[in-house]
């Protein structure tokens, strides 16, 4: 095993243990649904109990950053593997849910038309984390999941791309690649 390989492994088991506080302090959300949106509140009026958000002590809140600082040093390993044409490596290293939805060699190939057609990268900004819970029998396996969202500029494109890096808990409470996806 390569050293980079040996960072992402030690950087997604550290994400394990830092999960484990954040997932007791703030449920994952499910993706948003498209719906109508709501009648305008004025300014300073309450809102309803059911859209405030679970106050986090300064321990939760301090977990939660860390977790997020660790899960985009992970993110940005895998992007560098992906950069280096190394996409195979990040399958060897990805969670068995993504192993079932795709082979390896699809994904290989995926990725590189996707980043061929892209060019280089150019630049990447700063890194949104946001995290989902999905239900089983959806269209997602079931499970945590946390994705990291990079606008990312690519030579042979006009205006920046999402390169999006997704990892999902796996039954070992591990957090584990489960995509890459540019869109």
């Amino acid at each position: 095993m390569n050293n980079r390989n040996l960072f992402l492994s030690a950087v997604l088991l550290a994400c394990a243990s830092a999960s484990a506080v954040a997932q007791q302090s703030q449920p994952a959300r499910a993706p948003a649904a498209p719906a109508a949106r709501p009648a305008a509140q004025a300014p300073g009026a309450p809102r309803p109990a059911a859209q405030q958000a679970p106050q986090l002590t300064p321990e939760q809140r301090a977990a939660l950053a860390k977790q997020d600082a660790d899960m985009t040093r992970g993110a940005q390993q895998v992007i560098a593997l992906v950069d280096g044409n190394r996409v195979g490596e990040v399958w060897d290293g990805a969670s068995p849910t993504m192993k079932r939805l795709v082979t390896k060699d699809d994904f290989i190939k995926q990725v590189t038309i996707d980043r061929n057609r892209l060019g280089a990268p150019a630049a990447r900004g700063k890194a949104v984390v946001s995290r989902s819970q999905f239900a089983a029998g959806g269209q997602v396996p079931a499970g945590l999941y946390i994705n990291v969202n990079f606008p990312t500029k690519f030579a042979k494109a006009p205006q920046p791309v999402r390169e999006l890096v997704s990892f999902h808990l796996d039954d070992d409470k591990t957090w584990r690649v489960s995509g890459y996806s540019l869109r």
